[in-house]
């Protein structure tokens, strides 16, 4: 995934959240409500797996193990 695809992909998840909160201050029944909600976590979704696929790939460290005192 591009940078362009994640800021889209925020984009989209956070005009999901602000309609969502716009409604429910509007008193909209909840069916629409949960409609919205479906479709921000979908959004949601979306811009994690492009944040994943955004990323090079993590190189996992060693902790260094503590000794014991004796």
């Amino acid at each position: 995934m591009t940078s362009v695809e994640v800021e889209y992909a925020e984009k989209r998840m956070r005009q999901r959240w602000r309609d969502l909160v716009m409604e429910e201050q509007r008193g909209t029944s909840l069916p629409v409500l949960e409609r919205m909600f479906n479709a921000y976590m979908l959004a949601v979704e979306e811009y994690n797996h492009c944040v994943e696929h955004d990323q090079p790939p993590r190189v996992r460290q060693k902790t260094p193990t503590k000794k014991k005192a004796s």
